[in-house]
């Protein structure tokens, strides 16, 4: 999700899929008086769902900000014929990790919904 569709989904009050893990930070005093700014603008909002839900926004416009590094091996052609080369940037090392992290995440909360 795009950072400027979370005022949006905000006013839609959306939720997603929590995990058990819990995470503790500290913000810097900026950055906490403007989550305590969008939790007053956005009362259906708590100061941890803001943090969450742009924490998420930012690593989805990260992910889309790698960039492409053009391999050797050929996997698919464009409109015009002309071949695209798998990427051997970081984008795929990131999705495979992220998606090996997501199992075990998924088996922790199963685990503790048992």
């Amino acid at each position: 999700m795009k950072i400027n569709a979370l005022v949006r989904d905000w006013e839609n009050n959306a939720k997603a899929r929590l995990t058990h893990k819990e995470y503790h930070l500290r913000l810097q005093l900026e950055d906490a008086a403007r989550i305590a700014a969008l939790a007053e603008m956005y009362p259906l909002r708590s100061q941890e769902d803001i943090i969450s839900e742009l924490l998420s926004a930012a690593l989805d416009e990260l992910e889309t900000s790698f960039p492409y590094v053009a391999g050797t091996k050929v996997v698919a052609q464009d409109e015009m014929g002309d071949p695209l080369y798998e990427d051997i940037g970081p984008t795929p090392r990131f999705v495979e990790l992220s998606q090996k992290f997501m199992a075990a995440l998924k088996q922790e909360n199963k685990a503790a919904n048992s």
